[in-house]
């Protein structure tokens, strides 16, 4: 579903009796049978995100990572054992038994880092295959492709997938529309509040190098930054109002006179459908496919990203991505474009909140 392009004004402000002998006889093989498995409930995203959540902390090491299928609107649970099997069943969401554990696939994703941290690489976890998912861009060499393959067979089978992406990893910063700065665009995710005070979130890589910001070419200063991380373990900025007499609701601008409340923030889960939009792009629907990617970038490599197929293009980045009210993260980087298709990867929100202090409002 492809939406008009955003609004810049808009999008940059914007779970005793007795018994007889006989009676017993009957009874007691019916009290020794085996119960049957409770029936998954059906649940949104939302709610599905929740119960991960919950399952989780509860079962800890004994869970392998969660997904949400949403022909059946179950959610799915790896585990390693039928103990974790009985307590998924039972909270009402679907125990699929796997080989590989979550710390097994956190370790081979150390692996990676060491043998295959190269510019146009990325890995992130998979849990509908239960493995890791390496892609490898169009500017990886044969050579390279080889070093990166011989990482993954290390693994060990099962472990590790790879692929090679048409595009080229790259993040989507662009000279030119929706937030400007120091000659570069970039698109605003969220208008969040700190201390009562209204600020936005965009990306790391845009905030690191623009000091102000305005909402249109050469116009006048509607914010700075205040903090950037880029690259590492974030990819996210803050940015403080300065402009007082701008608009700045919790909405995304849809186009066409729409508006997309925002009323809290949360992380998704791999299956969920979610709409990612930019000042160049506009809005696609698209599913969330992957999470903890690192993604090796010409300029640095970025670990904790949510990975994606919906497309960007130059000037998406910071854009946001949402599920409903629900807003879920900030565009940074990934290959392809809106004609030929991609994957895009986001940085979480609810890290950016958490580290500003920030309240999504």
């Amino acid at each position: 579903m492809l939406h008009r392009h955003l609004s810049k004004r808009k999008a940059a402000l914007i779970g005793a009796g007795v018994i007889t002998v006989t009676a017993l006889a009957i009874l007691l093989p019916n009290a020794n049978a085996s119960q049957p498995t409770p029936t998954p409930k059906s649940l949104t995203p939302a709610a599905a995100v929740t119960l991960a959540s919950r399952l989780t902390t509860k079962l800890g090491a004994g869970t392998a990572g969660t997904y949400y299928d949403p022909q059946t609107d179950h959610l799915v649970v790896n585990v390693l054992d039928d103990s974790a099997a009985d307590t998924v069943s039972a909270a009402g969401a679907v125990a699929k038994t796997v080989e590989n554990s979550t710390a097994k696939l956190t370790a081979a994703a150390r692996t990676l880092k060491q043998r295959a941290t190269i510019p146009g690489t990325s890995w992130s976890v998979d849990p509908r295959a239960d493995q890791l998912l390496v892609t490898v861009d169009n500017t990886v060499t044969d050579a390279k492709w080889r070093h990166v393959e011989a990482a993954v067979t290390s693994l060990g089978d099962g472990t590790a997938r790879i692929h090679r992406s048409t595009g080229r990893y790259e993040t989507f910063a662009a000279g030119g529309g929706a937030i400007f700065g120091g000659g570069a665009r970039c698109s605003l995710g969220f208008n969040v509040v700190k201390a009562g005070k209204p600020f936005f979130l965009t990306a790391g890589h845009c905030g690191v190098d623009i000091a102000s910001w305005s909402d249109s070419r050469n116009g006048a200063e509607i914010g700075r930054t205040q903090a950037a991380t880029f690259p590492g373990a974030a990819d996210f900025a803050l940015v403080r109002y300065t402009d007082t007499g701008a608009d700045h609701p919790s909405a995304v601008d849809l186009g066409n006179g729409q508006l997309q409340r925002i009323t809290r923030a949360a992380d998704p889960t791999v299956g969920q459908s979610v709409v990612g939009s930019g000042s160049t792009s506009g809005a696609y629907d698209g599913t969330v496919t992957g999470l903890d990617a690192t993604v090796n970038y010409p300029q640095g490599t970025v670990t904790g990203l949510i990975q994606t197929d919906i497309c960007a293009e130059p000037g998406d980045s910071g854009g946001p991505l949402f599920s409903g009210e629900t807003a879920v993260g900030l565009t940074s980087g990934g290959s392809g474009d809106c004609t030929t298709g991609g994957e895009t990867f986001f940085q979480p929100v609810t890290a950016a909140l958490s580290k500003f202090g920030a309240e999504i409002g």
